[in-house]
């Protein structure tokens, strides 16, 4: 088990990407984490259940990070960074949805946590079209 840790991510990248480095690096394969600060971008994600497939859409602009949280567990062999993320810009309202690659830092912490217990794995489940942790 690994103590928790702070991180802060490099401005101009890719915040998924990060957050996923930051656990690969650290070779991290199981936790809870959030990120605060900002992004000049943002990429978000939202999975219809009807056609079983995210439906991505990007926004330009300065925004705040109001919450962002996730897990980390393994899909397919890999290190996988699963995270949703709640933005604001200058008029205060939020939005959000599934983080997904091509959101840009402008200033990203990351705080993370260790999670006890056995690895959670991803397989896909069919009632949902989703990779989700297998059930124990």
């Amino acid at each position: 088990m690994y103590d928790s840790f702070l991180a802060r991510l490099p401005r101009g990248e890719d915040l998924l990407g990060s957050i996923t480095h930051e656990f690969t690096k650290r070779m991290i394969w199981k936790a809870d984490f959030s990120v605060i600060g900002a992004v000049t971008s943002a990429v978000l994600g939202y999975y219809d259940p009807e056609t079983r497939e995210y439906r991505n859409s990007e926004f330009k602009g300065q925004f705040e990070i109001v919450a962002c949280i996730g897990n980390v567990s393994e899909k397919d062999g890999k290190i996988f960074v699963h995270a949703h993320i709640v933005l604001s810009g200058q008029d205060y309202l939020c939005f959000g949805g599934h983080l997904m690659a091509g959101t840009k830092i402008f200033a990203a912490e990351l705080s993370a946590s260790p999670i006890a217990g056995a690895l959670p794995r991803r397989e896909f489940d069919p009632s949902t079209g989703l990779a989700l942790w297998s059930p124990d």
